[in-house]
């Protein structure tokens, strides 16, 4: 069966969930990415770090293009991603689970494509993440009775700088239900190359201006160490339910015009 591959979020550096792990590096057109090989539940696996093991690479500085083009490298049609999020939508409560369905962009300094060569290429992203694996999460999230919402539009914020109480305002008012910094332009990227991508949000604390007390970096990777066997469970549930066969529309191909 083709593996899968992992990208673990803030909180979710270490393997160790992974048997048979080995560290492994591949070389793309945008630099060199580390990641390690192992086994899941019987499936063969990729796991990536996306802010490194010792959380040194800060969101807006995330080499997106090289992580994902090491997937694609190594054979990798479907990832699993994690993210730390923020939350704008009070029903979303820290320590609840969001499948993400939907996104709005922020974002100011990424390359956001890999089509910057004078190609001009126009990629669908009417439903950026993939129904099937979302689909499987969800029967996850209710196999071990995880409180979750199923569907859920994440505001990708520029960082490295937590947001300011008008911006979650106007984020709430756009329809933003959680906020993080990560997750655009990794979505995008395999949304070109084919891929299914699908994300596990997971909601740290509630955002700015909506959270009684400052914010701090150490509680949002305190409720991720408190959250991190349930992440590790789901993820041992999805993974060897994902199909050889896609049953999605993930790999239709950009437009080119």
């Amino acid at each position: 069966m083709k593996s899968i591959g992992i990208i673990g979020g803030s909180g979710v550096y270490s393997p160790e969930f992974i048997e048979n792990a080995k560290e492994i590096n591949v070389r793309t057109d945008f630099g060199e990415i580390s990641l390690t090989k192992g086994i899941l539940n019987g499936r063969d696996v990729y796991f990536l770090t996306r802010h490194g093991k010792h959380h040194t690479i800060p969101p807006h500085k995330v080499n997106y293009r090289g992580n994902i083009m090491a997937f694609r490298i190594l054979g990798v049609e479907r990832i699993v991603a994690t993210a730390a999020v923020g939350s704008i939508n009070k029903n979303f409560s820290p320590g609840t689970f969001v499948i993400l369905d939907q996104f709005l962009d922020f974002t100011k300094s990424r390359v956001g494509t890999f089509f910057s060569d004078g190609k001009v290429v126009h990629t669908d992203c009417t439903d950026p993440y993939c129904p099937e694996i979302s689909g499987i999460l969800r029967e996850a999230m209710k196999h071990f009775g995880y409180p979750h919402h199923l569907g859920g539009t994440y505001v990708a914020a520029e960082g490295p700088r937590f947001e300011t109480r008008a911006e979650i305002k106007a984020y709430g008012i756009l329809g933003g239900d959680v906020v993080g910094m990560t997750g655009v332009p990794e979505v995008v990227l395999a949304k070109e190359l084919g891929m299914c991508y699908a994300s596990i949000a997971v909601v740290t604390n509630f955002a700015a201006g909506i959270s009684n007390h400052m914010l701090s970096h150490k509680e949002v990777i305190d409720k991720m160490a408190e959250l991190n066997g349930k992440l590790r469970n789901i993820l041992s549930f999805v993974i060897p339910k994902i199909p050889d066969e896609r049953h999605c529309n993930c790999a239709k191909a950009p437009t080119s015009g």
